[in-house]
């Protein structure tokens, strides 16, 4: 049997789209225009950089317009408020006119070095070239525990397995970018629908470094909020288990009754003891409202699609023909 030669591609005349969302990013956006330049200049293909301003209340928007003012190959997209990053970088996906597609952190954390990498994969028939990160020491103990804790959880309960440490930081051919515009949920956890989508995707590996300026905007609660979105959005087990627990219920409090019923024919009636009841009610309760809860996390993300509101509202665009 004769092998299938693997799909090669060459960037000669191919264009790149960078997508840059902002939010609150005065303090590195020139060192990362600065770090850009010779970097995409090197690889040697037309670029554009589209940043997204995600409602920003300091002075990026000012910096972003200075920016493409001096530089035409900058693209700036300013959202009317804070519509979040998911939403952020979908309004890039939507705007970018690229053959490879490329969404990157202005922090720096996501090294734009790698990008060259990212090219050769797709050179060599990758459709999606994704960034893992093998050492993340930059990062909290808390934040490296929290987030291996996350993926190991997710891909137990989700169809679609996630790449260990894999962020948004990737390289997309134009294919793969397309799908993703076609997909119309508002609840967008992108990680989720990078993976969902398939195609032939390889990981490149590289040391994630501390940020180059500024304070990061995520905090414990925003990320807590953020994982209960990726769950629900890739995965019914959340909600499925409580029909698991409710037969469970039901068994034990079968085999309760009947313990009761025959030590009463035995040894006659006795009176239960007032803590006991307690305990059983006060716990009784509390899972329901579990479900409950779960349920309402479901039916929440439900009504926030079936409104069938616009994702982003864009408040202006510059440097786009």
């Amino acid at each position: 049997m004769t092998s299938v030669p693997a799909q090669t591609r060459s960037r000669a005349g191919k264009r790149l789209s960078i997508i840059a969302p902002c939010y609150n990013e005065q303090e590195v956006l020139e060192l990362f225009f600065a770090r850009m330049d010779p970097v995409l200049t090197a690889i040697g293909v037309e670029y554009e950089i589209i940043c997204v301003n995600d409602g920003s209340r300091d002075a990026t928007l000012a910096v972003l317009l200075a920016a493409q003012q001096r530089d035409a190959r900058i693209k700036v997209i300013d959202l009317s408020r804070n519509f979040g990053k998911e939403t952020a970088l979908s309004a890039g996906l939507d705007a970018a006119t690229g053959d490879m597609v490329v969404p990157i952190d202005v922090d720096l954390q996501d090294p734009p070095e790698l990008i060259a990498d990212f090219v050769a994969e797709w050179e060599k028939g990758a459709d999606v070239a994704y960034g893992v990160r093998v050492d993340r020491s930059a990062d909290s103990a808390a934040k490296r525990m929290s987030a291996q804790g996350f993926y190991r959880f997710f891909n137990r309960i989700s169809d679609v397995p996630l790449p260990y440490n894999a962020g948004d930081f990737r390289l997309m051919d134009r294919r793969v970018v397309e799908v993703l515009k076609q997909l119309p949920e508002r609840n967008r956890f992108m990680k989720g629908l990078f993976a969902w989508v398939g195609f032939k995707q390889v990981g490149v590996d590289y040391v994630r470094p501390e940020r180059a300026a500024g304070s990061s905007n995520w905090r414990y609660w925003t990320l807590w909020n953020f994982a209960l979105d990726g769950l629900t959005s890739f995965s019914s087990v959340p909600i499925r288990i409580w029909s698991y627990v409710g037969f469970a219920a039901a068994v034990l409090a079968f085999i309760f009754a009947a313990t009761i019923v025959g030590r009463t024919l035995l040894f006659g009636a006795d009176v239960p003891g007032y803590p006991s009841i307690v305990v059983i009610l006060l716990l009784s309760f509390g899972v329901q409202m579990l479900a409950i809860g779960t349920l309402g996390e479901y039916v929440a993300r439900i009504y926030q699609e079936v409104k069938g509101r616009p994702l982003y509202i864009v408040a202006g665009r510059y440097g786009f023909d």
